[in-house]
């Protein structure tokens, strides 16, 4: 499992969205005003949630975005792997260093994929919602927040 900003601002949005879906579908305006992302860079997020089948837009006046589950039955790790994916699969692709550098640390970096991963499967939204230390102990463990006009 790949963590970088894209992951960590889509897992934002979503608590956002779960913070404040019990008042209706929640706008992606919304969200760009209170969690300081770009509309244009929420839109690509959450075309990829909605692709997974993580979250649904809703037509017409009142319209926006909601959960298609509870939140407590969406793991962190869904979120993540929700906007990860492809640069997951281009990373493993990518080869830095020589053939003998990559096969000595791989098992050692696919390891510490799957620890990580497993970590956030035990991590619902409903969690994170009742526990805002548990997200501050999350967003740590991604990367630092670069200016919040200009995700990466």
């Amino acid at each position: 499992m790949r963590l970088s900003s894209r992951g960590r601002y889509a897992l934002t949005s979503v608590m956002d969205l779960v913070m404040h879906q019990q008042q209706g579908a929640v706008t992606l305006s919304d969200i760009s005003t209170r969690q300081g992302v770009s509309l244009s860079y929420l839109e690509q997020l959450f075309a990829q949630l909605r692709k997974t089948g993580l979250v649904q837009g809703v037509r017409g006046p009142g319209g926006g975005y909601r959960l298609t589950t509870s939140a407590d039955s969406i793991s962190v790790a869904a979120v993540v792997l929700a906007v990860e994916r492809g640069a997951e699969a281009v990373a493993e692709a990518d080869t830095h260093g020589s053939e003998t550098e990559r096969c000595l640390t791989h098992e050692l970096w696919s390891e510490l994929s799957g620890q990580i991963q497993a970590f956030l499967d035990g991590i619902t939204l409903a969690d994170l919602a009742c526990h805002p230390n548990l997200v501050a102990a999350v967003d740590s463990a991604g990367a630092s927040r670069p200016d919040s006009r200009a995700p990466s």
